[in-house]
């Protein structure tokens, strides 16, 4: 983090310790390494977005944000502070793991859902593993499972989301 002034490799937000994790450019589970040449820090919600893609893939998912990076977090280098706060003031109020989880998916948590996926563009998640990790990423104080778990379920029953062969598509 030192190395790079604190801030996410790719969208250049500010990072926290606690939002902050390593993205190795050629996926360790490709074959790459923990030198310094291959590992950077980025949003932890951006490394669950990228994850064990190729180096191409990732090139791609840069690239296809035409030179305005558009963080899965909601804030990038595009976005001035007040924006940051704005959108961090409209965010719904979470469901702790340590409250019971209703069965259904609330709509303003849905919502904001749908929201990021579609700022994500071609940086959506590929897998439900993925799209699991990115909600709980979207909520930094915490979501139930059992609500990420309806918010999936809803996605695919509205067919926003569908599930082939283990590769998610998107209708949004």
């Amino acid at each position: 983090m030192f190395v790079q002034g604190g801030n996410c490799f790719f969208c250049k937000s500010s990072l926290v310790k606690a939002d902050a994790s390593i993205e190795h450019l050629f996926a360790t589970a490709n074959g790459g390494g923990n030198n310094e040449e291959n590992c950077v820090v980025c949003c932890k919600s951006l490394n669950a977005i990228l994850g064990s893609m190729s180096l191409k893939e990732k090139v791609q998912v840069v690239l296809n944000q035409k030179g305005n990076f558009k963080c899965p977090r909601g804030v990038g280098a595009a976005q001035d502070a007040a924006d940051a706060a704005i959108v961090k003031a409209k965010l719904p109020p979470i469901v702790s793991s340590n409250e019971s989880a209703s069965k259904s998916a609330r709509p303003d948590n849905l919502a904001l859902v749908v929201a990021n996926l579609k700022l994500r563009g071609n940086a959506r998640p590929r897998t439900i593993r993925t799209l699991t990790t990115s909600i709980a990423t979207i909520f930094p104080n915490g979501i139930a499972g059992d609500e990420i778990a309806a918010i999936i379920q809803k996605l695919q029953s509205t067919g926003t989301v569908t599930l082939n062969e283990g590769k998610l598509s998107y209708v949004l």
